[in-house]
């Protein structure tokens, strides 16, 4: 087994689309990024690659490289997870966490939790994601911008 960890943060900006976990949000801002900026799929995606050893997800789709340019960060978790099955791992499971002042997202997180357990290639019972506020305190709590952290359980297929 192997454990990997994953953090990300964007800023909200005017004029972008918000998409977490896959999911279109409707918000006033979305977060800045060169790809969509989806917090919770780069989180998830460092995790695991955290925990394949492999670098981290600047290595494997750099901000300077055209081809990335507003690209679906689905996209880029399943070419992730090519990449996990060929190294012989599958998840044993995900927690992820997102920190956002608003909006809420408790009716989105059905949604996330069935697009990481596609984009993964396991059961939704082992995705788990959670939403947090930080109290009016950092830069969500402030709205200035979004993060997420993600833990995963790797095992060998």
């Amino acid at each position: 087994m192997r454990i990997g960890f994953g953090y990300d943060v964007h800023r909200l900006v005017k004029n972008r689309i918000l998409f977490l976990g896959g999911v279109k949000i409707e918000h006033d801002k979305g977060l800045l990024g060169h790809s969509d900026a989806d917090v919770v799929l780069h989180a998830v995606i460092d995790s695991v690659l955290g925990a394949l050893a492999k670098g981290d997800i600047g290595t494997h789709f750099p901000d300077n490289d055209a081809e990335f340019k507003n690209i679906n960060s689905r996209l880029l978790l399943q070419k992730i997870t090519d990449i996990m099955q060929i190294e012989g791992f599958k998840i044993g499971n995900l927690d992820v966490t997102v920190c956002i002042e608003k909006p809420k997202l408790k009716e989105y997180i059905p949604l996330m939790r069935k697009n990481l357990a596609a984009d993964l290639n396991c059961d939704i019972n082992l995705i788990s994601v959670k939403a947090t506020t930080e109290e009016g305190l950092g830069v969500s709590g402030k709205s200035a911008g979004i993060s997420a952290y993600a833990v995963v359980l790797l095992k060998s297929l």
